[in-house]
């Protein structure tokens, strides 16, 4: 092992235990060690970094920002060991942020949704993804929160899920509406008759026993949103999007009972896991409903805006 491979190693060790999972990071550091020891240098240089990071051809000016953050984080890290490293400027590559316009679905939407999946060939398969699909829409959960739940992790009698994976290996209680739980329930039990002996302690299980692996429940989800109708050649809706339309839903929902959404946004930011309201608010996007209901508030308070 080279000494900056060594290096790399500790920094990843040590950002992991602070909660960071860095996977990708990872992999690609592992990239520029080999550029770097293949150009003959000891340490990381501006120079060769921003090389580095441009290596992938065609792609937007995004992904080599995205490359070289990464490479000077390993490098402010270097720095402090051997100052003859260099730690790349940030602002070498114009960055667009860009996000994702959500497909807000509706209720119809959802029971459609849940419908195609219950129709699914295998048994076992078509009772998890109905499963998961439902759980996504009433509790805003990420779809990898929902793929690692074990059996321990859901507790039917309380009605509560514990999350132990979620972003940055924070932990979190969600607490499930009671016909939540039941729905659950009736599947632990339907699971559990189509595969007594699983090859896992995964509380969704597929049609092998093991657990529900993501990509394939996104890959389901695109082919169930296109027989439905939802997804066409100019609407991708995301699974994340069941998300955002708990998020939307639930202000939604606090604007027509008269709460004040400024006083409950942290119960929302701390069901979702975000680090703090902020996130949320940023998370949240306008729906047609949601200005609608909060045009009438401003009405009936001050009699319309002159």
């Amino acid at each position: 092992m080279s000494g900056l491979q060594a290096h790399v190693d500790d920094y990843l060790r040590l950002r992991r235990a602070l909660g960071f999972k860095l996977k990708e990071d990872g992999h690609l550091l592992g990239h520029l060690i080999a550029h770097l020891e293949a150009a003959g240098a000891t340490t990381v240089t501006t120079e060769l970094a921003i090389g580095w990071a441009r290596l992938p051809e065609g792609v937007h000016p995004n992904q080599w920002a995205k490359r070289l953050r990464i490479a000077r984080g390993f490098a402010s890290y270097l720095h402090t060991i051997d100052p003859a490293t260099e730690i790349p400027p940030p602002d070498v590559f114009p960055v667009c942020r860009q996000r994702a316009t959500p497909y807000l679905f509706s209720q119809q939407d959802i029971c459609r949704l849940l419908g195609e999946a219950r129709r699914l060939r295998h048994p076992l398969r078509a009772a998890s993804y109905e499963a998961l699909f439902g759980l996504l829409a009433v509790s805003g959960m990420r779809i990898g929160e929902a793929v690692a739940l074990e059996r321990d992790d859901v507790d039917l009698e309380a009605g509560l899920i514990t999350i132990r994976k979620a972003k940055l290996d924070r932990s979190r209680l969600v607490p499930l509406h009671p016909t939540a739980t039941e729905a659950l329930r009736r599947y632990a039990s339907e699971r559990d008759r189509l595969c007594p002996t699983p090859r896992s302690h995964a509380f969704f299980l597929s049609s092998a026993g093991t657990p529900v692996h993501a990509n394939g429940l996104r890959q389901t989800f695109r082919e169930i949103t296109t027989r439905i109708g939802v997804r066409t050649e100019a609407v991708h809706p995301r699974i994340h999007d069941l998300r955002h339309r708990f998020a939307v839903q639930t202000l939604i929902d606090w604007q027509r009972s008269g709460i004040k959404i400024d006083e409950r946004i942290v119960t929302l930011s701390t069901y979702l896991g975000h680090v703090s309201p902020a996130d949320t608010y940023w998370y949240l996007s306008a729906s047609p409903e949601l200005m609608a209901l909060a045009a009438e508030r401003v009405h009936d308070r001050f009699g319309g805006v002159r």
